[in-house]
């Protein structure tokens, strides 16, 4: 009987490293001759500029790769290259009261990306990401406000990129 557990135990280790390099647990199917990504930095180019958005948003992107892969993020000659640029960060009234006023904002931002897989180019793309936030027309886009938006805005953003280069959907 211990003889069998052996065996069985040694079949699942042999089948789980044959799988390596290929999947991941958050859905991306990375090559496993692929070691590295670099993010370059995502200007503000929308007519809105708010002060720091771009940095804020290239270091979210950052976090959620090295969060979600294996690979080493470096400056210069990254398998996996990601740039763009902020096109869009406008806020505007989603609904009005009885009063015809303002009853909620919404902040919309949208990127631009392109995506340079340097091993396999023929998953390179140029593509638009948006999401947006509502938040209370009674309220400013500040302080605890704004730190909400910039969660849920980057989160969804830099999710949809990552599934759009690395999990294909």
């Amino acid at each position: 009987m211990k003889f069998l557990k052996y065996i069985v135990l040694i079949v699942v280790a042999v089948s789980l490293n044959g799988c390596a390099g290929g999947y991941s647990f958050t859905g991306a199917s990375i090559s496993s001759d692929v070691k590295s990504f670099q993010v370059n930095f995502f200007q503000n180019n929308a007519l809105l500029v708010e002060p720091g958005l771009d940095r804020d948003f290239t270091n979210s992107l950052i976090d959620l790769l090295l969060n979600q892969t294996n690979l080493d993020l470096v400056k210069s000659n990254g398998h996996l290259i990601y740039e763009g640029e902020i096109t869009e960060y406008r806020i505007s009234p989603t609904t009005a009261t009885a009063e015809i006023t303002a009853a909620q904002n919404r902040l919309t931002m949208t990127v631009n990306v392109r995506f340079f897989n340097m091993k396999n180019e023929e998953d390179n793309f140029e593509s638009r990401f948006s999401f947006f936030y509502d938040y209370p027309a009674s309220a400013q886009l500040t302080g605890a406000i704004r730190a909400a938006a910039y969660e849920e805005i980057f989160e969804r953003l830099t999710q949809d990129i990552f599934n759009a280069s690395l999990a294909k959907w």
